[in-house]
């Protein structure tokens, strides 16, 4: 194990290269840059709280902040796996090229979308403020279930990858996927709308349990219960078992796919 922290800690300066990098090429020739991870959640926001509170009637308490909570953490999900499943193939050349450990692309993807979830989460905050929506203690709780979520797009990145290699169609299934699972995740909607056989689909979506954390903590001024965090955390470190797994197994046969 020491021997992996120790190559791990060699590769640091890259892994800050390679995040710097993303987080540039994304933004590369726009004009307000990284000001786009603060203006999309809230543009999204206003739009979803307009069509959803007047169309569909949603009778749910600050209901733009509930919106924006969700999408924080969706976003990430969806943002931090769709990019982490190219970051072998975008890398080809570099990997033909010079040793470099194979996981570290996948991580600096999940790293950058880390980066704009915070972003976001900022934005968040900014708008808790400016509508009067009460700041609770328990806000500062906020990095546990944002940690765990890591963890766990990480180990699914890494799975992604390993079979994007192989099979370049599943980067277009995915974003339906994606897309799909959205709906299936209480971004929009309260759980408590839902009819049981509904409910219980949803609540089998492991993205439901780290939203339901982080709204806990932002805005219900409540700790999140022990069985949900107990719940993340095995989530999270299967997650990441099986794609360290699955990644290790496959990583020496990328060099024939690439």
């Amino acid at each position: 194990m020491s021997k992996y922290i120790e190559n791990f800690k060699k590769f640091i300066p890259l892994l800050t290269e390679l995040v710097e990098r993303d987080v540039k090429t994304k933004y590369r020739k726009s004009v307000l840059g990284v000001l786009w991870t603060l203006l999309n959640p809230l543009l999204m926001m206003v739009i979803l709280s307009i069509v959803f509170s007047n169309l569909f009637k949603f009778d749910i308490e600050n209901y733009p902040v509930y919106i924006l909570s969700g999408q924080v953490i969706y976003n990430f999900y969806s943002e931090s796996t769709s990019s982490a499943m190219s970051a072998i193939l975008n890398n080809a050349s570099l990997l033909k090229k010079v040793y470099i450990p194979k996981y570290m692309f996948v991580l600096s993807r999940i790293m950058s979308s880390l980066i704009n979830v915070l972003a976001s989460h900022c934005a968040l905050l900014i708008v808790m403020i400016a509508t009067g929506v009460e700041i609770h203690w328990t806000i500062v709780l906020f990095p546990i279930p944002l940690v765990l979520l890591v963890i766990f797009c990480l180990g699914l990145g890494l799975v992604l990858a390993t079979i994007t290699v192989k099979f370049r169609d599943i980067m277009h299934l995915y974003g339906v996927f994606t897309t799909g699972l959205m709906y299936l995740t209480p971004v929009i909607y309260a759980l408590s709308l839902l009819p049981s056989w509904l409910y219980k689909i949803v609540r089998i979506n492991p993205i439901t349990n780290y939203l339901m954390m982080y709204r806990d903590v932002m805005l219900n001024g409540t700790v999140f219960k022990l069985s949900h965090l107990l719940i993340a955390l095995a989530e999270s470190a299967v997650m990441l078992l099986i794609g360290l797994a699955l990644f290790a197994k496959k990583q020496d046969q990328f060099i024939l796919h690439i």
